[in-house]
């Protein structure tokens, strides 16, 4: 089966709430974590990289990002899906500029179009700013994110600001009023600003018809840039629609757990939420993990043990999470590096410890922490199956680790999710 659509995420959790669109628009989907090795063969309409890529230094992004693309490139793929966060959350330098322009150049491509749109989960761009939930970027909570703090909501500034100066490239704007005309409106205005010198566009979009039209006006082209809205749009491209086969997943089994290390307003809110319910939770802190973070691994541990015992069927919470002022504490404390290290070190352990001591339902909140804890259960490929919450669904992944060698995983980014959400989530594959 010939790829279509190949895709590079840079990170874990913004891959698996692309692929939940693709799949929900009938493709089917199969996620690699990492770039695979040459020998890998997948069978799939789309295939979903997933690479580190948001917050490691520019260069290391660039050079991983184009490995994935030679590799989804060999596969067939006709059209390039880079993938960043709804929040665009970036550096002052990057990363998504410069793995723009390296894969602009990679396929010889002079017009790209990026949107981070996605209304369902109350992304929207308007006249080139990005809102969550109606508020502009900058006044959200993510102006106080710990790696990639964001104080700008006009993306063509923000974009503008990542490019290389030397290379000249231009960022202009689609706004709202042609995306709302149809996708040859979009294509036109394509055509005139690049025929001013424009190389990169920012599409505006406020409800997913706007993304039907973009991503019907994308046809053909090379590479695109968004989160996870545009999708919804593209695999009408080759002529595929939803079916409901191609989310199907085997029948969930064993114990819950959920480990959160997102700090975001959204997974405070969820954490919050599950303790108030009743849930059984375990709270980790940096500062106890500088004094001696395998002692704090083991506490955790044994006392998820404790609980099953007594009560195998209730899912336990492990989290991290904190408001912006502990946060704030802990990083002056130990340094921004340190404490991220030691609390992406513990959490991974601890979802390893988890999943041998027999959890086969695992919800995983957060970018980093998903990363580091799907390498710590060495997971490289994921069947993707229902959503739970826009831009989150179940999926399907063999483990070394797990008792029956499978287990399901939800990878939430940490501003997705509603309130009850990892109550939830379990309901939904019992």
């Amino acid at each position: 089966m010939k790829t279509l659509l190949g895709c590079i995420a840079d990170d874990l959790t913004g891959a698996t709430d692309l692929a939940n669109n693709l799949v929900r628009a009938g493709m089917r989907v199969v996620q690699m974590i990492g770039v695979p090795d040459e020998k890998a063969t997948v069978d799939a309409d789309a295939i979903v990289v997933a690479i580190k890529s948001r917050t490691i230094p520019a260069a290391e992004a660039v050079a991983q990002s184009i490995e994935a693309c030679r590799w989804l490139r060999k596969r067939g793929a006709e059209q390039i899906y880079f993938k960043v966060c709804s929040t665009f959350d970036s550096s002052p330098r990057g990363n998504i500029g410069p793995v723009i322009e390296a894969l602009m150049e990679e396929l010889g491509c002079d017009f790209s179009v990026v949107t981070p749109a996605f209304p369902e989960a109350r992304r929207t761009v308007f006249n080139g700013h990005l809102f969550v939930d109606g508020v502009p970027l900058s006044e959200t909570g993510m102006r106080n994110h710990p790696l990639t703090p964001m104080k700008d909501a006009n993306l063509v500034s923000v974009l503008a600001a990542q490019l290389d100066p030397a290379k000249g490239r231009r960022v202009g704007l689609i706004d709202f009023r042609t995306v709302a005309q149809s996708s040859e409106a979009i294509r036109r205005e394509m055509d005139r600003l690049r025929g001013e010198g424009v190389s990169i566009a920012i599409g505006d979009a406020i409800n997913n018809e706007d993304l039907m039209r973009l991503g019907a006006a994308v046809k053909g082209a090379a590479l695109v840039t968004a989160a996870s809205g545009l999708a919804i749009g593209l695999p009408a491209n080759w002529g595929i629609g939803p079916a409901g086969s191609s989310c199907g997943l085997p029948q969930a089994a064993g114990r819950k757990a959920i480990v959160a290390g997102s700090c975001s307003t959204a997974t405070n809110a969820q954490v919050r939420h599950f303790v108030e319910s009743g849930g059984q939770a375990f709270q980790l802190r940096p500062v106890d993990l500088d004094a001696d973070s395998e002692m704090q691994v083991a506490k955790t541990l044994d006392w998820a043990e404790r609980c099953w015992t007594k009560r195998p069927d209730i899912p336990l919470l492990v989290y991290s999470t904190a408001e912006p002022t502990s946060v704030r504490a802990a990083q002056e404390r130990l340094g921004v590096d340190r404490a991220g290290a030691l609390i992406e070190q513990a959490l991974s352990a601890i979802a390893r410890g988890l999943v041998e001591r027999g959890a086969g339902q695992l919800i995983l909140a957060g970018g980093e922490t998903a990363g580091a804890c799907i390498h710590a259960l060495n997971i490289r490929q994921m069947q993707i199956g229902p959503q739970i919450d826009p831009g989150v669904p179940w999926c399907y992944a063999s483990s070394p680790v797990s008792r029956a060698g499978n287990l399901h995983v939800a990878l939430k980014s940490g501003n997705f999710g509603s309130e009850n959400f990892f109550t939830r989530a379990f309901t939904l594959i019992a």
